[in-house]
C-alpha cells in the first residue's frame, strides 16, 4: 500500500475477512453463555439424585412406559409436519393482555395467568408463582428458538412478594435462568423443585437456603402452605442429555383450599391417585398444548386435561401451556377451542383469561371466547399473515 492506495490483493483479502466475520460473530452470539443455561452436569447431578426410587441406569423413568416419539418413521412424519404446518402455532392477530390487578394482600383463592405455565396463585393468603418464565426466547441461545408470541402482561419487578417459586421441571419454557437470576435478586421467595433441578439452582446463584428440593411424594412447608412433589408423565433434559433431573406436578394445600399444578405432562392414572389423597382441589392448571400424535405420552390434549380435571376432583380448570410459544403443529387457538367444548360436555367449570387477567375463583367469570377472534394464522390470506418465532417438538 502506497500513499493510501489499497492494493486489489489487499482489498480481498479484506473483503473475505468481513465475510467469514458475520457468520463467527453470528455462532459466537448464539452461543452466549450458552454453558451456563444448560445447568448442572451428570457428574454433579449423580451424588444428588442416584438414590430415588425414580432413578436407574444413570436417569429417571416414568412409572409407565412413555416413548418420548414414536417408534418406525415417526421423525420422518415430523420432518414433514415442520415443512408443512410450522406456523400453524401463531396466533392471526395481536394476542390481548390485561394489566394485572393483583391487590396488595394475597388473596383466599384467586390466579393470574401470565402466558403458557406461568400463573401466580393466591392461596389462603400466600402467593406461589408457578414455572415463571419473562424470558424473550425458551433456549438456552439468546438467538436461536422458540419466540414469545405475545409480550409479558407485566415486568417481573412489579410482581407483589412471593412466598415461593414452584418449578415442574427443566425445560426451557418452565424453567428460564434469566427469571430465575431476576427472582433471586428481587424477592426472598423459597425455590420448589424437583429432585436435581436443586442442582441447577446453585449454580445460577440461589443459596441452599433459598432451595427446597423433593422427590414424588416429598413436601415442604411454606407459610402455612404444604406443597407436595406429585407424579407425572413427561421427560427432562436441558440438552443432549435426558432425563437427568425430575420431573413433577405440584399440590399446593392451604388451610382452606387446595390447587393441583400439572406443569407439562401426559396423561396417566396416577392423577387419580393424586385426587384420592390430596383432593378435591378448589382449581387445577393442567396443560391443554403442544400436543402431537408423536408424543402423545409426555402431552397431553385438551380432552386428556378435562379428563384429568375430573379424575383429580377438581371444581375450576384454568388451561396452561398454550397461548405463548409455538411448540407443536396445532392451530394457536385449536387447544382452548377443544378445552372448551369438552368441558361443556362434562360439565366442568373452566377459567380462561387472558394473558395479565386475574381470576377470583371463589367467584369465577363467565366463559367469554376471546380466543376464537385472536385465531390462528394459518387461517388467514397468506398474503396478511406475518411469521415469527420457531418451532421444537420438545418443551
Amino acid at each position: 500500500m502506497l500513499d493510501g492506495v489499497v492494493s486489489p490483493a489487499l482489498r480481498r483479502t479484506a473483503i473475505a475477512a468481513a465475510v467469514l466475520a458475520y457468520p463467527v460473530s453470528w455462532v459466537v452470539r448464539a452461543a452466549w453463555g450458552l454453558p451456563t443455561a444448560l445447568g448442572a452436569s451428570q457428574r454433579q447431578l449423580r451424588p444428588i439424585v442416584a438414590g430415588s426410587p425414580q432413578f436407574s441406569d444413570g436417569r429417571f423413568h416414568n412409572t409407565l412406559p412413555t416413548p418420548a416419539l414414536k417408534p418406525a418413521n415417526a421423525r420422518d412424519g415430523l420432518l414433514r409436519q415442520w415443512h408443512e404446518e410450522r406456523h400453524n402455532g401463531h396466533p392471526g392477530a395481536p394476542v390481548p393482555l390485561a394489566r394485572p390487578d393483583i391487590p396488595a394482600e394475597a388473596g383466599e383463592l384467586a390466579v393470574t395467568w401470565f402466558g403458557h405455565a406461568s400463573a401466580l396463585l393466591e392461596v389462603d393468603g400466600h402467593r406461589v408463582l408457578v414455572d415463571p418464565v419473562w424470558g424473550e426466547r425458551v433456549s438456552p441461545s439468546p438467538t436461536l428458538g422458540p419466540t414469545r408470541l405475545h409480550p409479558t402482561p407485566m415486568a417481573l419487578e412489579d410482581l407483589p412478594p412471593v412466598d415461593a417459586v414452584v418449578i415442574s421441571h427443566d425445560h426451557y419454557d418452565h424453567l428460564d435462568l434469566p427469571t430465575v437470576r431476576a427472582l433471586l435478586a428481587g424477592s426472598t421467595a423459597t425455590f420448589v423443585v424437583p429432585l436435581g433441578i436443586g442442582m441447577h439452582l446453585r449454580g445460577w446463584g440461589v443459596p441452599e437456603g433459598r432451595i427446597a428440593e423433593l422427590d414424588w411424594d416429598g413436601s415442604t412447608t411454606v407459610g402455612e402452605l404444604t406443597i407436595t412433589c406429585t407424579e407425572a408423565r413427561h421427560f427432562s433434559g436441558r440438552f443432549f442429555a435426558r432425563d437427568t433431573t425430575l420431573w413433577a406436578s405440584w399440590v399446593i394445600t392451604g388451610p382452606r383450599h387446595r390447587v393441583f399444578f400439572g406443569g407439562d405432562t401426559g396423561y396417566t392414572p396416577a392423577f387419580a391417585a393424586i385426587g384420592a389423597r390430596f383432593g378435591p382441589f378448589d382449581l387445577t392448571l393442567l396443560p391443554v398444548g403442544a400436543y402431537n400424535e408423536a408424543w402423545r405420552y409426555i402431552h397431553m390434549d385438551p380432552e386428556e386435561a378435562v379428563r384429568a380435571h375430573g379424575d383429580l376432583g377438581g371444581r375450576v380448570l384454568l388451561p396452561i401451556h398454550w397461548a405463548t410459544f409455538n411448540l407443536a403443529f396445532h392451530r394457536w387457538a385449536e387447544p382452548v377451542q377443544r378445552a372448551s367444548a369438552a368441558a361443556a360436555r362434562s360439565g366442568v367449570r373452566l377459567v380462561v383469561p387472558v394473558p395479565g387477567q386475574r381470576v377470583d375463583v371463589l367467584d369465577p367469570p363467565e366463559l367469554a371466547d376471546w380466543w376464537s377472534e385472536v385465531g390462528s394464522e394459518s387461517d388467514r390470506p397468506a398474503d396478511e399473515a406475518g411469521r415469527r418465532g420457531n418451532l421444537t417438538p420438545q418443551g
